[in-house]
């Protein structure tokens, strides 16, 4: 029996081995190996099993030349670049839209400001004359500060003086002298003695000797004295008193700060 297989490829044929049938009570003939087909035929029936042929289709033959189908394709190309090109013109259109839009609010508004702040100024021309007023009480309570930044209250200073005197002891004259607002107060060139801006000078008298001691001791303890000095201690012949000369340093603790502003 003969047995043919036929390729769809190339179309070959290939002739197998014939088997002779076999009979009752005898032993099938031992089949003969079947020789190794070459490696090229084998790659050849592999590739004919996965290759397919239409039967009984139309056939149909591509003769359109290669520019046909290169100039499809540059259409397609240039079709979807303009697309690109009109998409990003649509974007700087949007985005300078969008910046005259910006700029067009901006100067609304700059415009609103302007307006504002002349309608401001109108009105402050309205009370020109109260600024001046503000401006000259302003100037004369500077001048205040400054005429006053080195007054003394004297009276109080005297009192503190005269209640720590000695019984039997009688002020008789007082001259004091300070700083004024123009000018440096002249300081002692006595190293040990300290800065002052006012000077005290006390002439008292004592029908006995007063205890001096004691007394420098009690005008110390009263606040802005810097120093006492007591400069003479003698007896008049004439009233037969004892006159008792002192001299007081204060320092600037005792400024009376009338119109200095206080902290709010």
């Amino acid at each position: 029996m003969s047995i043919t297989s036929r390729r769809s490829d190339a179309q070959e044929t290939e002739q197998l081995p014939t088997v002779a049938p076999a009979t009752k009570g005898s032993k099938a003939p031992r089949q003969q190996k079947a020789p190794k087909p070459p490696k090229a035929l084998t790659a050849a029936k592999s590739a004919g099993r996965t290759e397919s042929l239409d039967i009984g289709t139309e056939p149909r033959v591509d003769l359109l030349p290669p520019e046909v189908r290169r100039e499809r394709k540059n259409t397609s190309t240039r079709r979807a670049f303009g697309w690109g090109v009109l998409v990003v013109f649509l974007v700087v259109v949007l985005g300078v839209g969008g910046a005259f839009a910006y700029n067009v609010a901006a100067q609304a508004r700059l415009f609103g400001a302007q307006l504002s702040t002349t309608d401001l100024l109108t009105q402050q021309q309205k009370f020109t004359g109260v600024r001046d007023v503000q401006k000259e009480v302003a100037l004369a309570q500077a001048a205040q500060r400054v005429g006053a930044s080195t007054e003394v209250d004297w009276k109080a200073l005297l009192d503190q003086i005269g209640a720590v005197q000695p019984a039997g002891v009688a002020l008789e004259t007082v001259a004091a002298d300070s700083a004024s607002p123009t000018a440096i107060y002249q300081q002692s060139q006595d190293p040990l003695q300290t800065p002052r801006i006012g000077t005290v000078t006390t002439v008292s008298s004592s029908p006995t000797v007063p205890d001096v001691t004691a007394w420098m001791r009690s005008l110390e303890t009263i606040p802005g004295v810097t120093d006492v000095v007591p400069s003479n201690l003698a007896l008049d012949q004439t009233t037969n008193l004892y006159k008792v000369t002192i001299t007081l340093h204060i320092d600037q603790s005792r400024y009376a700060k009338r119109f200095e502003q206080k902290d709010k």
